[in-house]
């Protein structure tokens, strides 16, 4: 069984949402606390022992790669003025030279189509897919240890109250293993009354290589975009596929609510920020 050393992180997305602010600035540089979303990311699935970084980036996002990368004027002026912490903090957060790949989605045509871009880069080997917008703290070394387990294919899964299932990708429970479950059937917004479990898919995968030659099919489905969630179901009639429950929550930094909720979290665990913060919280709601 391979290990899995590389990520697919899909970064072509307008941010529409977040308009006027992704106006001119990648929604995955909006920053929680004091990190651009996409660091925190990459946090996440480097500590998880991913190596090789894929991100399939579209029009306007070259800032994404130039924060990956040496910034020569801001490490001089930060040596010069002796701010030796926060030089050491900017090379600690950069990847290894060759730990990153940068490809170009020409159009918007659905996840699906984004992670076959990234085909060539990937190769015949097993590897994650991390939607950057999904902030969940250890969820990517759950999934391995969750692939160590199995094998085959991984999707990290996270509970929801049932009312609201019909908003989301619904996986169904076969046979079940405690944290992980094998995964009998995927639904992508299922009507209310007929979603088979409240278990969303969470926005972490671990796929198998042969997933690119269902994607190249290039069948479209929901929205006129080739969907990821229907190339899984056809490969799941040739392989495993397994659940993982998250053991954790989920911030979707896509939506208002999710991002506004991501950095009072993220800032409640800074150990320099939490007193401090969390006073001001209780100022501000008049406790």
């Amino acid at each position: 069984m391979k290990r899995i050393r590389k990520a697919v992180l899909p970064v072509a997305g307008l941010g529409t949402r977040f308009l006027p602010a992704t106006k001119s600035i990648p929604k995955e540089m909006l920053t929680v606390v004091d990190r651009p979303v996409i660091q925190h990311v990459v946090d996440e699935a480097k500590e998880a022992g991913i190596e090789h970084f894929i991100f399939v980036t579209g029009r306007n996002k070259g800032v994404i790669e130039d924060h990956f990368d040496i910034a020569f004027e801001l490490d001089r002026t930060l040596h010069e003025r002796g701010k030796l912490k926060e030089y050491e903090a900017l090379k600690a957060d950069l990847p290894a030279a060759g730990q990153t790949s940068f490809t170009r989605q020409q159009s918007p045509l659905g996840l699906g189509h984004a992670v076959w871009c990234a085909r060539e880069i990937v190769g015949d080997e097993p590897f994650a897919v991390i939607l950057p917008d999904m902030l969940s703290r250890g969820s990517m070394t759950q999934m391995l240890a969750a692939y160590e387990r199995h094998g085959g294919n991984i999707i990290a899964v996270e509970e929801v109250p049932p009312e609201q299932t019909h908003q989301y990708g619904i996986v169904a429970i076969g046979e079940d293993f405690g944290q992980t479950f094998e995964i009998t059937a995927m639904v992508e917004k299922p009507p209310q009354g007929t979603s088979p479990s409240n278990l969303i898919i969470s926005g972490r995968y671990i796929l198998q290589p042969e997933i690119f030659g269902v994607l190249s099919a290039h069948e479209t489905g929901a929205g006129g975009e080739i969907q990821l969630t229907d190339a899984m179901k056809r490969l799941a009639g040739e392989q495993s596929f397994f659940g993982m429950r998250y053991d954790g929550r989920t911030y979707d930094t896509g939506t208002k609510i999710g991002f506004l909720m991501a950095n009072v979290a993220y800032a409640l665990q800074r150990d320099d920020l939490s007193a401090a913060f969390r006073a001001e919280l209780e100022i501000l709601l008049g406790r």
